[in-house]
C-alpha cells in the first residue's frame, strides 16, 4: 500500500476519486429520496454528446462535456416548466437528443486520434493535472453547496410543499440539485467513466438508506460506502490489474448486497424474537 502511494499517479488518483466519491454520495442522498436519482444516467448522455462535440472542434472533453451537461440539466428544467410532461419524460428527450447528436459527429468524423471509450469506461490512472484542479474544484463546489443549504435541503427534500409555503427558494434548490448533478457527472468521469457515473450517485446512498438511521448518519454512512468503494478499487485494481472503473462500481454492488443480506437476517431474527415472546 504504501509503495503504491510513491507514484504520482496513484496519489492523484486516490484523491480525485475520494473527493468525487464524497460529493456523489451526498448529492446522490437527496436524489434518491426526492425519486430524482436517474437524472445522472442522464446527464451522462448529454455529456457524451459534448465530448464527441470536444474533440470534432478541438475542446478539451472535460470542458465541452461539462458545458453540454449544465446546458442539458438547464434545458431539462425549463421544459418541465414550460410544458405539462413529466420530468423523467424531459429528461429522455434531452438525453437522446445529446447522444444522437454525439454519435452523429463520431460517425461523420470517423473516429478520433483518442480513445473515446477511456472517456466512457473512465481512466483513473491516467488522469492530469490540469483535470485534477478541475475535478477538485467541482467537487469541492458542490460539497460547499450541500453544507451552506443543507437545511432548506432537507426540508425541500421531505416535505417540499411546506417548504415552499415557509419561504424556501425551492425553484432555486431544485434547480442546483439538477446542475450540480451535472458537474458530479463531469467530475466522475475520469473516475468510472459516464456510463457508470450514476452508479456512484445511486449505490452508496442505496446502501446507506438500508440501515435506516438519521438523515445526516444516512449521509455519512453514504460518503463512507463510497470512499471504501474508492480505496478498494483502485487497491486491487492495482494489484490485479483489474479495469479500476468496473471495479469500483462492482465494490459499491458487493457492499449494498453485504448490508441487503444483514437486514434480511436482522429482521427475520427479530421477528423470530418478537414471536417467541408473544408465545
Amino acid at each position: 500500500m504504501i509503495e503504491m502511494l510513491t507514484y504520482p499517479f496513484m496519489q492523484k488518483a486516490f484523491l480525485t476519486g475520494i473527493l468525487v466519491a464524497i460529493a456523489c454520495a451526498a448529492l446522490g442522498t437527496y436524489l434518491i429520496l426526492k425519486k430524482f436519482s436517474l437524472i445522472g444516467d442522464g446527464l451522462a448522455h448529454i455529456a457524451f454528446g459534448g465530448i464527441a462535440t470536444g474533440l470534432l472542434f478541438g475542446i478539451t472533453p472535460f470542458i465541452s462535456s461539462l458545458i453540454f451537461a449544465l446546458i442539458g440539466s438547464i434545458s431539462i428544467l425549463k421544459l418541465k416548466e414550460k410544458t405539462a410532461i413529466h420530468a423523467d419524460t424531459a429528461i429522455g428527450i434531452i438525453s437522446h437528443a445529446s447522444l444522437g447528436l454525439g454519435i452523429f459527429i463520431a460517425s461523420i468524423a470517423r473516429g478520433f486520434n483518442t480513445d473515446i471509450l477511456s472517456y466512457l469506461f473512465g481512466s483513473i490512472l491516467a488522469i492530469k493535472d490540469s483535470d485534477l484542479i478541475l475535478s477538485t474544484i467541482l467537487a469541492l463546489s458542490v460539497i460547499a453547496f450541500i453544507l451552506l443549504y443543507n437545511k432548506d435541503l432537507f426540508y425541500v427534500t421531505f416535505d417540499e410543499e411546506s417548504a415552499k409555503v415557509s419561504g424556501i427558494n425551492t425553484n432555486f434548490l431544485n434547480s442546483m440539485l439538477i446542475i450540480l448533478t451535472a458537474i458530479t457527472i463531469v467530475s466522475s468521469m475520469n473516475v468510472v467513466g459516464l456510463l457508470l457515473a450514476s452508479a456512484l450517485i445511486i449505490i452508496p446512498p442505496s446502501s446507506a438508506l438500508q440501515l435506516k438511521t438519521s438523515f445526516k448518519k444516512t449521509i455519512l454512512w453514504a460518503i463512507t460506502f463510497a470512499i471504501l468503494s474508492i480505496i478498494i478499487g483502485l487497491v486491487t485494481a492495482y494489484y490485479l490489474d483489474y479495469a479500476v472503473s468496473g471495479t469500483i462500481v462492482l465494490i459499491n454492488t458487493l457492499i449494498f448486497l453485504i448490508i441487503m443480506t444483514y437486514k434480511k437476517f436482522e429482521n427475520y431474527f427479530n421477528s423470530k424474537k418478537i414471536n417467541y415472546s408473544n408465545s
